[in-house]
């Protein structure tokens, strides 16, 4: 008789993996959860400070978002979007437009990440044609930068793990260099940093602006190039360039929308508005697969005319704006609200900030500590005085990962970073628990 595991890899290809490393390291067949545990078939319980890919804004099982799904599945479960719409998802769009940033005015439903920033683009791209831009045809991007696995939104990534295999297939976009605060060039600090670095995103807009249709970005956080943390300055400074050279601005909140940098959107913390706003994840709690592609005005008018102009914008997806995503991102907007999560976040993050800073401050392999908001990363390295990393071929974050599953912490770095990004309502016992299964995990591997 086959284990349950077994019967799993007879079937399925897993994502972001080397199946071959299935071999020894197989699923963990998940059977409930709650808050910030999860809990297998054989009873061992894991505590995910990852938030499952980040999605998790509020915990597993949370009482308030499941009843407010159960109540909408008695009522409708899902209906066409084209010319049909609902309660929840008027809601929510009400609801949003008093949140998002000042000028993000329509709301476009699709049903993940990469679907948003597909929409994204080809909102942009069309835009420009419509209004007699029509040289305007290619992307600017930040080098590491990650929008989504899909070939639009790889064709704005820089991540060579995610996107080299595919370059034939991909668009010709300008990569501009992207901040690096921790192994900055111009040999400045966190501390004192002018944004010397925006010297690349000046050349490249002097030299492509003309051709230019949108520069997208993920605000202020580079999630999957190891949680890089770069100035509200650059941000502000990247915003008025694009003004200046009428190339429009895309945030990509969807790894930092809703409370993960501690502001509702990792935008507010610059002060400014982007033409368009990428959301998913946190949206829906991390409960249902929904995204949303916001504008502003000047973008929605530009696609509206009589049907025989051809300038509607046909893009759709069968779940676009679907009933229960939307009941459950207007339950997460009730929690933050009604519950003072980020004020509480805050309270939390800085807690975090000072322990594990006591913990790891001076161990040898960690380069640096960084945070915003409830996100905190512990680079590694091989020399701390040299900031020189461990060689890639030793997966060492990948072996700490691996150590730290048994020890009952969802811990999945990306390469030698090691991060937290919890439900914003984790509490401090459950942090203090992660952080001795962290140190332990990174003694047993790197040697205590």
């Amino acid at each position: 008789m086959p284990t349950i595991e077994e019967r799993d890899l007879r079937h399925i290809w897993h994502p972001c993996a080397q199946m071959k490393d299935y071999e020894q390291l197989p699923p963990m067949v998940i059977d409930h959860a709650k808050g910030v545990w999860l809990y297998d078939v054989h009873g061992h319980a894991y505590l995910d400070i990852v938030s499952s890919w980040w999605a998790n804004l509020l915990g597993h099982a949370n009482e308030k978002i499941n009843a407010a799904l159960k109540e909408q599945l008695e009522r409708l479960e899902h209906v066409i979007f084209a010319n049909f719409s609902h309660r929840p998802a008027i809601e929510l769009a009400e609801r949003l437009a008093s949140l998002v940033p000042e000028g993000l005015t329509k709301f476009h439903f699709n049903d993940n990440g990469s679907s948003a920033v597909e929409a994204a683009l080809k909102m942009a791209f069309q835009y420009c044609q419509q209004t007699g831009r029509t040289e305007k045809t290619r992307f600017m991007c930040l080098t590491e930068g990650y929008h989504g696995e899909t070939i639009g939104a790889l064709s704005v990534g820089s991540m060579d793990l995610f996107a080299e295999m595919y370059q034939p297939m991909m668009m010709d976009n300008i990569h501009v260099e992207a901040p690096d605060c921790y192994r900055c060039p111009f040999g400045a600090t966190r501390e004192d940093c002018a944004c010397e670095c925006f010297v690349h995103a000046e050349r490249a807009f002097a030299e492509h602006g003309h051709e230019t249709v949108a520069m997208i970005v993920e605000p202020l956080l580079q999630g999957s190039a190891g949680m890089r943390i770069y100035p509200e300055e650059y941000l502000r400074k990247l915003c008025a360039l694009c003004d200046a050279h009428d190339v429009l601005l895309i945030a990509d909140e969807i790894a930092t929308g809703f409370g993960r940098t501690g502001r509702l959107f990792a935008c507010e913390r610059a002060g400014i508005t982007p033409d368009i706003m990428c959301l998913s994840k946190g949206l829906t709690g991390g409960y249902m697969p929904m995204s949303i592609t916001i504008v502003k005005e000047k973008i929605y008018e530009a696609f509206y005319a009589d049907w025989s102009e051809g300038k509607a914008f046909m893009h759709s997806h069968t779940y676009a704006g679907n009933p229960l995503g939307c009941a459950a991102a207007l339950a997460v907007l009730d929690i933050l609200d009604e519950e003072n999560i980020l004020e509480r976040a805050a309270e939390t993050a800085r807690w975090l900030t000072e322990r594990l800073t006591e913990v790891f401050g001076t161990h040898p392999n960690v380069g640096e500590i960084r945070h915003i908001g409830l996100i905190h990363a512990v680079e590694l390295v091989e020399d701390r005085g040299e900031k020189r990393p461990f060689d890639g071929k030793r997966r060492l974050g990948y072996a700490i990962y691996r150590r730290a599953l048994k020890h009952g912490l969802l811990l999945r770095p990306l390469g030698d970073v090691l991060y937290f990004n919890p439900p914003l309502n984790i509490g401090k016992p459950e942090l203090e628990i992660a952080i001795e299964r962290m140190k332990l995990s990174m003694d047993e591997v790197l040697g205590a």
